[in-house]
């Protein structure tokens, strides 16, 4: 059954046959399979902000073909960053690390899709920019490790644990997207 028969199906079992979009309303929300519904938290880093470049990094997810669900600029604080990045709190850098990360705003995102964890950390290319590859985020935007743009999950576990320190869950917007038929097919 596709998207439309399964929006039918809800509003006929909700005693609303028909369905009914006036201009700007939602379509069905939760009709895409579970698939492509992956969630992945991006971070766009303080020197990325500083250098203008949230754009560009939301452009390559967009022109991918993932959705945007979440997304709000901040000034991230430490106890935000420990929970973080917990796993980071024994590492000698870690100071420096929390020193860059609070040193201005930073945007913070939550894409959705097919496949998007694994995807986005190929776009996003290596942590050491001078090892990313040339089209990744970092191979193209960042000049140090210790300035390389964005952060992305590493794991559909982790992307779920660091969406939650970052977005309350009523921040994310379940939205029908009506290109998913030429990104995925029918």
């Amino acid at each position: 059954m596709g998207s439309l028969g399964r929006c039918l199906a809800q509003g006929l079992l909700r005693g609303q046959p028909g369905i009914r979009l006036p201009f700007g309303s939602p379509r069905c929300y939760g009709s895409a399979p579970p698939e492509l519904r992956e969630q992945t938290l991006v971070l766009v880093k303080p020197d990325a902000v500083q250098r203008r470049l949230v754009g560009d990094v939301i452009g390559r997810f967009e022109r991918r073909g993932f959705k945007l669900v979440a997304m709000k600029l901040l000034q991230a604080d430490r106890g935000l960053l420990d929970r973080h990045y917990q796993h980071l709190q024994q590492k000698p850098f870690y100071p420096a690390l929390l020193a860059y990360m609070t040193s201005g705003p930073l945007v913070a995102m939550v894409w959705e899709g097919y496949n998007v964890v694994r995807s986005t950390r190929a776009m996003v290319g290596d942590t050491d920019s001078a090892q990313a590859a040339a089209g990744t985020i970092r191979g193209d935007l960042s000049m140090h490790v210790s300035r390389n743009v964005v952060h992305a999950s590493d794991s559909v576990e982790t992307a779920t644990r660091e969406i939650g320190f970052w977005f309350q869950q009523n921040e994310l917007v379940a939205w029908e997207s009506g290109d998913s038929q030429y990104t995925y097919g029918p």
